[in-house]
């Protein structure tokens, strides 16, 4: 029977009560104190709804609260939409019209944007105070009580929503089942040895799917999630020495930074067991920086779009560097689809290929967008939809059907490799280029630390490549050059600037868009 996210929570918080659960801004919570917390918040949060919800939103932090209300929301039965308060007031309002949540829980410390379109209930961020409604309550008079005891769910509702970039504008709107965690959650504690005693970081904003896989891989396992203040993320380093992590997992852009920063020293990262590396390209050069300064752990790329629940490939590097694959573009490979997981690599023409667009369904997949408009052409077939009132306004795709990733692969020595984006293939002078070989070429030349390569448009309108480095002593001219020794002409950047550093995007991805208004002042 497959479980939901509280019951993985639970059964831990059963057995192993007096183990530390959580560490956060100088607060150390057992599981047993971290249990309680959640009651005590579900039990406010359903008074305040006259009942059980069916979403909440959180508008919270890297706090107890955040943490705290997350479980929360899982033991009242309902679905987690998580807000961020770092983002502009403007994203959180287009997520909260289109989630509609019943409820927006929100701590103390700051502002709350208006017109979120659900009453905000603030609570202490340490849950110290008593929770107090600010806005009415739409339904019910408020006085209702939910009961302490757990709502029960059943593993084919929603556990959480989580909005991606959409290409009108509009956040999309993307719902995960607990069945589909359950089974991401069965395969990864395992395979990372996850248990009493391990330590892992929390580096994930709670709007980034990732973050899933840290608060309950560890949490379904009875290991303690290690939360880093916002200066711990510019010193990785210094934070897995000090708090003595055992599992790292963040986006590859972190081994950047700490190279920049010369951090990553030779054996400077003694007690991590196992480095994990998701949300876009790891290339073998950021991977033979970590691994030098963390040389006990298992280094695995990971691979998973939000719509197939955290990650749904692996790649464990081989031991001996001396064993590690060259790939056409310098990444990692991502590996094999997990158990469960199926796959399949079509071409242009919606054929099985060698290399093609990758598309993937299984239990991982998810039922559908919320706007039933965002599905369409992201399905191979006719999606043939009915009505799902679980996951809002927009149907249930079956599950037959294949989610087409959009990303580019390629068989290579019995493994996937990630090429790019279908939309990173552009032609220049009628010649088909992949932006991935460009960047590969120049991270390849002396000085240079990170690549980005655009296509932007010229002055007659038709596209040109350009592209900023990160790195020491760049000459843009000499680096251009470099690039035309290996690549023919018209895969040349016609301009190489280069950067002190690659901007990012608020999950600590490489932020495309704003290189490309950097490249075009």
């Amino acid at each position: 029977m497959a479980r939901t996210l509280y019951q993985w929570f639970a059964d831990s918080a059963a057995r192993f009560g007096d183990e530390p659960a959580l560490e956060v801004g100088g607060d150390a919570l057992t599981y047993a104190e971290l249990d309680a917390c959640a009651a005590r918040l579900a039990s406010a949060i359903a008074r305040a709804c006259g009942g059980p919800p069916r979403r909440v939103a959180l508008y919270a932090s890297r706090d107890v609260l955040a943490y705290a209300g997350y479980l929360a929301v899982q033991r009242l039965g309902a679905a987690a939409v998580p807000l961020n308060p770092a983002m502009p007031d403007a994203r959180n309002r287009a997520v909260a019209e289109a989630a509609r949540p019943d409820i927006v829980v929100a701590g103390t410390g700051g502002p709350v944007p208006s017109g979120l379109c659900a009453p905000v209930l603030r609570v202490d961020p340490v849950l110290r105070a008593d929770p107090v409604l600010l806005d009415p309550v739409p339904h019910g008079s408020g006085d209702a009580s939910g009961g302490p005891g757990p709502v029960a769910a059943d593993p084919d509702d929603l556990a959480y929503v989580l909005f991606t970039s959409g290409s009108t504008g509009v956040p999309k709107g993307v719902p995960l089942r607990h069945r589909g965690v359950d089974a991401y959650l069965s395969h990864v504690i395992p395979r990372y040895e996850l248990g009493p005693g391990c330590r892992v970081s929390q580096t994930f904003d709670l709007t980034f799917d990732l973050s899933v896989f840290d608060m309950f891989a560890a949490w379904g396992s009875g290991a303690a999630l290690v939360v880093p203040r916002g200066y711990d993320l510019l010193k990785p380093v210094s934070f897995v020495a000090r708090e003595r992590l055992t599992h790292w997992f963040s986006v590859p852009s972190v081994i950047s930074m700490a190279t920049r920063l010369r951090r990553l020293t030779p054996g400077s990262m003694p007690s991590l067991r196992w480095s994990l590396f998701c949300g876009e390209p790891l290339t073998l050069r950021q991977a033979e920086a970590w691994r030098r300064a963390a040389p006990a752990a298992v280094l695995e790329n990971l691979y998973g779009p939000t719509e197939m629940t955290i990650s749904c490939t692996q790649y464990r590097l081989p031991e001996d560097p001396a064993a590690w694959p060259a790939t056409p573009n310098g990444t990692v490979p991502i590996g094999l689809p997990y158990p469960g997981v199926e796959h399949v690599v079509l071409d242009g023409d919606g054929e099985p290929a060698e290399e093609g667009e990758l598309c993937l369904r299984g239990p991982q997949r998810f039922p559908g967008y919320t706007d039933p408009r965002d599905n369409e052409g992201r399905f191979a077939g006719d999606p043939g939809l009915s009505p799902d009132p679980a996951i809002g306004a927009g149907p249930a795709v079956p599950p037959e059907l294949w989610y087409r990733t959009g990303d580019r692969v390629a068989w290579r020595d019995g493994v996937l490799v990630h090429l790019g984006r279908l939309d990173q293939q552009v032609k220049i002078s009628g010649h088909r280029v992949e932006l991935g070989e460009v960047e590969a070429v120049l991270r390849g030349l002396p000085g240079v630390e990170e690549a980005v390569v655009l296509a932007l448009p010229g002055e007659d309108g038709e596209p040109e490549l350009r592209a900023a480095c990160t790195g020491s002593c760049l000459d843009g001219v000499t680096l251009a050059k470099g690039v035309a020794e290996v690549l023919p002409g018209y895969m040349v950047p016609r301009t190489v600037t280069s950067l002190e550093r690659l901007p990012l995007n608020a999950n600590g991805k490489i932020d495309r868009r704003a290189v490309a208004t950097a490249l075009t002042g």
